[in-house]
């Protein structure tokens, strides 16, 4: 008879957003007539912006004919994209990455749960509190994480760093060693961001250890202020101990769409001198049958003049909500973060209330759905997250409805 992996039995209760989903669906059950305005999910509103439907359309039109068919996707991505991404992601802040270090994928989420793969599951693991739920649940799935206390909702062998209030939600540099770090800034959930000598401090703290950092940028192009790097390889030494992963669904609109990309240098290599730039070429080409040639031809409109005016139009968009949201909580009395880097909002949750109460208390008496902040970790009990990706006439109604509680 055969046999499940362990490891994913050893997973704990179900997914964050598969519980808010499920009571979600229950409230509206029983409450037909109720308007559900959601600021929980990160997922955007507004649609693609012109120039990449346009290139879309263009791109079927060639799919149409037989001389311009496309079939399978070259491994790594098309070269048109590789070096769109690498003249306007990395050249044009001074930063040298070649096409064959990009490695074109269908979203940052898989690239996060896959890229563990090519480390061995006794590599200690390090990870911010609260955290993106993914890195934790798919090194548990590959074994590396040890045994799970249900009192203090930590796994052994996994290496947390609080991010609170008092430190500005960063991490601190950890006592205990670690093998793979996973930093996302700007953050998701916190919106905290470090400036880049912090960020520098991450990439000699690796080097100098042996480490590698797991860094998700995915909300990059969110940033407003001058000395927060939109990429880990602004740090001197970064290529020598940081993969970096990005996304254009949250800067361009692509969830639906879905597209992104790993950066892994040449220069990263393990221990025994093993490249896992190679490493990461061979697991890509064999499990990965690349992105949909129409796909990474609307990716490179992202980068055109047209495309970046209509993109950076809708970031402001959310960003005006992120703003809407931020100050009008603020003025409602909430102690909040976040908004000013990045889409999401954390706030304290007021009356001693848990993460859960406080989710259960907005939807039943604003009908307002949030993320409640212990889904992401120890460290998030007692706080919510809010997301700007929401429209603009439904985060002034939130807010409204919010403040009249």
């Amino acid at each position: 008879m055969f046999k499940v992996n362990e490891n994913y039995l050893k997973l704990p209760g179900s997914y964050l957003f598969s519980t808010i989903g499920k009571k979600v669906r229950e409230y509206k059950e029983a409450n037909p007539d109720k308007e559900i305005i959601s600021l929980g999910i990160g997922d955007v509103t507004q649609p693609l912006a012109p120039a990449i439907i346009d290139s879309l359309h263009a791109a079927v039109d060639e799919m149409a004919k037989k001389e311009t068919f496309r079939g399978y996707a070259p491994d790594l991505g098309y070269e048109f994209l590789r070096s769109a991404i690498a003249k306007h992601d990395y050249a044009a802040r001074g930063v040298d990455i070649a096409i064959d270090e990009i490695f074109v994928s269908d979203g940052a989420k898989c690239d996060s749960g896959n890229i563990q793969e090519i480390f061995a599951t006794d590599n200690k693991i390090a990870v911010c509190d609260p955290v993106y739920p993914v890195y934790v649940d798919t090194n548990v799935m590959a074994g590396r994480t040890g045994t799970y206390d249900k009192n203090t909702e930590l796994w052994s062998d996994v290496i947390y760093m609080p991010c609170k209030a008092e430190n500005g939600f960063a991490p601190e540099l950890p006592e205990e060693t670690p093998d793979i770090i996973y930093l996302c800034f700007p953050n998701n959930p916190t919106g905290a961001t470090i400036r880049r000598p912090q960020l520098q401090e991450w990439v000699d703290y690796a080097n100098k250890n042996g480490a590698v950092i797991i860094y998700d940028a995915a909300y990059e192009a969110y940033i407003s202020e001058e000395d927060v790097p939109h990429s880990i390889y602004e740090c001197d030494g970064a290529k020598t101990c940081a993969i970096e992963l990005r996304s254009f669904s949250k800067n361009a609109g692509f969830t639906g769409t879905r597209l992104g990309f790993a950066v892994v240098p040449k220069d990263l290599k393990a221990g025994d001198g093993t490249s896992l730039n190679a490493l990461w070429t061979r697991r890509h080409g064999t499990k990965f049958n690349g992105a949909p040639y129409i796909i990474q031809r609307a990716g490179e409109a992202v980068y055109s003049e047209a495309g970046k005016a209509q993109t950076a139009e809708q970031i402001a968009y959310y960003m005006k909500n992120a703003k809407l949201i931020k100050e009008g909580l603020a003025e409602a009395g909430y102690t909040v973060s976040g908004g000013v880097n990045a889409p999401y909002i954390w706030l304290q949750t007021p009356d001693h209330k848990t993460s859960w109460e406080f989710f259960d208390y907005l939807l039943e008496n604003a009908n307002v759905v949030g993320t409640p902040g212990s889904g992401f970790g120890p460290s998030g009990e007692g706080y919510f997250r809010l997301t700007a990706f929401g429209t603009y006439e439904n985060t002034v109604e939130a807010v409204k409805r919010i403040k009249a509680l």
